[in-house]
């Protein structure tokens, strides 16, 4: 078991492995001398340098992509914050294994490894509004899952997730470790009415009062008022942050399950860009709350990883140019005057 406890989580989180700066030199060294005025595709030129510090090599490759997908149910569906029963979670991850979801057909078109994991979809995690979601141990157990999901052989980790009532989930850690309460995190998810959003943000409310005694501890926190499938997220991103393996986040239930992450330390994430911005209402201020910003803005608001498995057609694109462009002097096409 790689975390015994949650003084284990602090400590990984504690000990960091920083990109490679090297690396980091030598592309953008690259880009500089590529037929094209300097700066000139922009943030297509910066991500090339990210993926280089990350895998640390002047030339990085994406050979070998993967998608995790966690799966889990949450107890909080029972007070009707969805618009969708719980019993959904279990029919979608049959889709994804029938090859049938929006992310099998994203995951071949961005050539991925598509992985979903289940987690005890037959155990939801507790209703957090009269008790812990999850006790520590189960809490570990589902970090452990997420950390382990992370591939041997990995150039680019994408993470997303799957459970009935999870966004209600997500906000609730947002309220819990930013503020500002159930008005400004929770949105309409899957698609709620003005009863079924109102009974969202009063189940909230009503959490925050009932935990208010734990909200300074992070992982506290994220175990009692959180999710399997948030857990496993956030322990796939510290593996890969350990193994230096750069990581797409989804929308705003991926991007919720790292805070306690950021809340633990600030520049955990500098492995990590947005994939994108989703239609749930938290997205933006979570995404400017953790300084992150996202590489596309398309409306969607599906998870399972979709926004960020489409963000990888970006960094193929940002690759393809970075290792097939010539330079000036190869093309022989004369540099700008000094």
């Amino acid at each position: 078991m790689q975390f015994a406890s949650l003084d284990d989580i602090r400590a990984s989180c504690r000990d960091l492995p920083e990109g490679d700066a090297r690396a980091a030199a030598v592309a953008a060294r690259r880009q500089q001398v590529l037929t094209k005025p300097p700066g000139s595709l922009g943030r297509l030129e910066e991500l090339a340098i990210w993926l280089a510090r990350w895998q640390g090599r002047g030339l990085p490759r994406l050979d070998h992509v993967a998608i995790a997908v966690f799966a889990a149910n949450h107890g909080i569906a029972a007070r009707g914050v969805s618009a969708y029963p719980a019993e959904v979670t279990a029919q979608m991850v049959a889709n994804f294994a029938g090859g049938g979801a929006a992310i099998n057909q994203i995951a071949k078109t961005v050539g991925a490894e598509l992985r979903v994991v289940p987690i005890e979809l037959d155990r939801p995690t507790l209703d957090f509004t009269v008790r812990c979601a999850m006790n520590e141990q189960e809490f570990l157990d589902a970090i452990e899952i997420g950390y382990h999901t992370v591939p041997e052989r990995c150039d680019l980790l994408a993470v997303g997730e799957m459970g009935i009532a999870n966004t209600t989930t997500a906000a609730m850690l947002c309220a819990a470790l930013v503020g500002g309460g159930a008005s400004r995190w929770a949105g309409r998810g899957t698609g709620v009415d003005d009863e079924g959003l109102a009974r969202k943000r009063a189940t909230i409310e009503t959490a925050l009062e009932f935990h208010r005694g734990i909200l300074g501890d992070p992982l506290a926190v994220a175990a009692s008022l959180g999710g399997r499938d948030l857990a496993a997220i956030a322990g796939a991103v510290l593996a890969a942050r350990q193994r230096r393996v750069p990581v797409l986040l989804d929308g705003f239930v991926a991007t919720a399950a790292v805070l306690p992450l950021v809340r633990l330390h600030r520049s955990i994430l500098d492995h990590c860009r947005a994939g994108h911005v989703s239609a749930e209402a938290g997205h933006p201020a979570l995404l400017s709350e953790i300084q992150l910003d996202p590489l596309l803005d398309l409306g969607m608001r599906l998870g399972e990883a979709s926004g960020a498995g489409v963000a990888i057609l970006l960094l193929r694109a940002a690759l393809a140019c970075h290792n097939g462009m010539t330079t000036f002097t190869e093309a022989g096409i004369s540099d700008r005057d000094d």
